[in-house]
C-alpha cells in the first residue's frame, strides 16, 4: 500500500527484534542452543547471524533438507511459545509518528508465521504501520539493502527521505547501503560497533522522537548530528 506523505516526504523503516521488541537475548539463547546441538564451527554464531532471515541461516550453516527441517521445526515451536515484549517507548513512538503524519513501514527478517504470533499477542500492532515487509518477501537478505528499498517503495517515498532504525550490524549495513539515513540503537551491539554504520547512535527506541527523525533526514552529514 502506497502512502501519500505530506510531511516533508519523511518515512520511517523499522526493524523489529532488538528495536521494537525486546527479543534479541531470547533469540541468542535459542540459536546458541541450536549451535550446540548442530555445531557449525562458527565463533559467536548467534551474534554472527543477527539480521539474517531464516532461509539464509539454513542454507549457509545447516545444509541438507532433513537438518533444515529439524531446525525450522525447533524455531517454529520456540516462537509459538515466546512472549513478545515491546521496549519501553516503542508503541509511543509509533503513535506519535502517526499523529504527525509520518508513515512507518515494518521491515523485518522474520517470516509471516512468526509475525502472526506477534499479531496474536498484540492485536493493535499491525495497524500502526502503513505496510510490512517480511523476510520471505525478499530474495536477498540483510546486509543487502533490498528489504529497505522495498519498504520505501511500498510507502511511496524516495529512500533518500527515509530513516532506517536498526540494531544489528547486518541491518545497519543494509540501511546504509539502501541510501536511507540510519539511526542505530545499542540494544544488541556496542556503541563502538554501531556508530561507524549509522548517522545517529542512540541507546534505545525510547530515545527516538519525531524531531530526531526529521533532523536525521535533513542533515547532510554526521557532523551536524
Amino acid at each position: 500500500m502506497k502512502v501519500k506523505n505530506d510531511f516533508n516526504l519523511t518515512g520511517v523503516l523499522f526493524d523489529l527484534d532488538g528495536v521494537l521488541l525486546d527479543t534479541e537475548g531470547t533469540y541468542t539463547e535459542f540459536w546458541s542452543a541450536v549451535e550446540r546441538r548442530y555445531p557449525t564451527g562458527i565463533d559467536n554464531f548467534a551474534h554472527r547471524i543477527k539480521g539474517s532471515n531464516l532461509a539464509t541461516i539454513l542454507d549457509t550453516y545447516f545444509p541438507g533438507a532433513e537438518l533444515q527441517r529439524e531446525v525450522t521445526e525447533m524455531l517454529d515451536r520456540f516462537q509459538a511459545g515466546m512472549e513478545y515484549r515491546f521496549f519501553p517507548g516503542a508503541l509511543e513512538l509509533l503513535d506519535s509518528l502517526a499523529a504527525e503524519g509520518i508513515p512507518a513501514c515494518l521491515v523485518t527478517s522474520s517470516d509471516r508465521l512468526k509475525m502472526e504470533a506477534v499479531y496474536g499477542q498484540h492485536l493493535d500492532f499491525r495497524r500502526r504501520f502503513a505496510d510490512v515487509v517480511t523476510g520471505d518477501m525478499v530474495t536477498r537478505p540483510k546486509p543487502d539493502p533490498q528489504c529497505f528499498r522495498l519498504g520505501a517503495e511500498r510507502l511511496g517515498i524516495d529512500i533518500g527521505h527515509c530513516v532506517v532504525i536498526e540494531d544489528s550490524l547486518n541491518g545497519l549495513r543494509a540501511g546504509r547501503a539502501s541510501g536511507a539515513r540510519v539511526i542505530g540503537l545499542t540494544t544488541t551491539c556496542t556503541a563502538a560497533e554501531v556508530e561507524p554504520l549509522c548517522d545517529r547512535c542512540l541507546p534505545t527506541i525510547a530515545a527516538v522522537t519525531p524531531a530526531i527523525i526529521r533532523l536525521t533526514v535533513d542533515c547532510l552529514s554526521r557532523n551536524f548530528l
